[in-house]
């Protein structure tokens, strides 16, 4: 316990400062080493379940992902940034299974091709995708603001989770998937996300205009004002990002319950592996991203 929030206080204002400040390129390179290292991490537990994946092709189709991301197009232009985008992740979708496909065709066992490249190109839609949401969300009108409010709702719905189904929790949420997860964390995760997604929006104003004055962000990445949206929508978006957070934390068990592993690795310490860091993020990341590039289009 004293790792995981060691870990957690040197990290928790480095990731806010990147979050809120960084120019959209640097939090592109940050977004690529996370997504790197956790599709390492991920390529890792495939070999686990027999799989002998396209390492090198996955890292480098990623590393060409994030630096089209960083190459910034459209920063000033939030329709502009998000219809390149859209563009971007349609193109890589489609090209994805096409070269991972070539690419295996040289394996001398081809029974292993099509797990290979299966394996890669899941990676790159499960891990690359939603890191590059975060970034191109950070890109659109009050970006900076969606981010915050994204991260401390899984992070305030992640900690509920975790205390109160440990101290209270009684029945079990998916005991073959993950034994500790109990449907009263899953409850206490809930509120705590909708409350802290709530006291945000409400207090809008004040956090964005704080921010403005400290210099951590600009005003086009904060909510003033009438940019503020209505409640109702929020809560009922809140409610989503929990739901989708806490399944991508179950989704990761699951990978690493068939692996036969505890965590994903050991970068963090107290937290386990990078993947173990953001998996309910990269649930929550695209729902978020989808609301804020409806919102841009209207």
């Amino acid at each position: 316990m004293l790792k995981r929030i060691a870990t957690a206080v040197v990290l928790i204002p480095i990731v806010l400062a990147l979050v809120l400040r960084a120019p959209v390129p640097i939090l592109a390179v940050v977004a690529a080493i996370v997504a790197l290292l956790t599709v390492h991490e991920f390529l890792k537990l495939t070999e686990s379940y027999g799989v002998q994946p396209l390492s090198t092709p996955t890292y480098f189709f990623v590393g060409i992902f994030f630096l089209l991301l960083a190459l910034n197009v459209g920063n000033e232009k939030p329709l502009l940034s998000t219809a390149v985008f859209v563009y971007c992740i349609g193109c890589a979708a489609a090209v994805a299974p096409f070269l991972a496909l070539t690419i295996a065709m040289r394996r001398e066992d081809l029974r292993s091709g099509y797990p290979a490249a299966a394996a890669s190109v899941f990676a790159f839609a499960y891990i690359a995708l939603p890191m590059g949401m975060l970034v191109q969300l950070r890109q659109q009108w009050a970006g900076a603001f969606y981010l915050l409010y994204l991260l401390l709702v899984v992070w305030a719905g992640d900690i509920f989770a975790y205390f109160i189904g440990k101290s209270m929790g009684r029945h079990l949420m998916s005991p073959r998937i993950s034994p500790k997860k109990t449907w009263e964390g899953a409850a206490a995760s809930l509120v705590a996300s909708v409350g802290v997604g709530w006291l945000l929006f409400h207090n809008a104003l004040p956090i964005s205009s704080f921010l403005l004055r400290v210099g951590l962000i600009e005003r086009r990445d904060g909510l003033f004002g009438l940019e503020r949206p209505a409640i109702a929508p929020i809560i009922l978006l809140t409610i989503a990002l929990n739901v989708a957070a806490q399944l991508g934390d179950l989704v990761e068990s699951l990978i690493k319950r068939g692996a036969g592993v505890k965590d994903s690795g050991a970068l963090l310490p107290g937290h386990g592996g990078m993947l173990d860091r953001i998996d309910a993020l990269l649930f929550a990341a695209p729902v978020l991203w989808f609301y804020a590039a409806w919102r841009v289009m209207q």
